[in-house]
């Protein structure tokens, strides 16, 4: 899981500074000072270790659901 994780990070990483950038923006509409795009990309560095660990820890468990012949792996 370690590989598929670190292979997914910079996807992450981005996805997360995207999200915080657009949050940011959204938030202004309620007086909230705009972030700037290099700490989006901070944030992303930081926030994209757990979210990439969870999502590489899902597609994990659908490349062990296809291995046992698309079975349940609980049942």
């Amino acid at each position: 899981m370690t590989k598929i994780a670190l292979v997914l990070y910079p996807f992450g990483v981005g996805a997360v500074a995207v999200n915080l950038f657009f949050a940011g923006l959204i938030a202004s509409w309620m007086g909230l000072p705009i972030i700037p795009p290099a700490w989006s990309v901070i944030g992303g560095v930081i926030l994209g270790v757990p979210v990439t660990w969870i999502f590489a820890r899902h597609i994990r468990t659908l490349m062990d659901r296809a291995d046992d012949g698309g079975h349940d792996i609980n049942s």
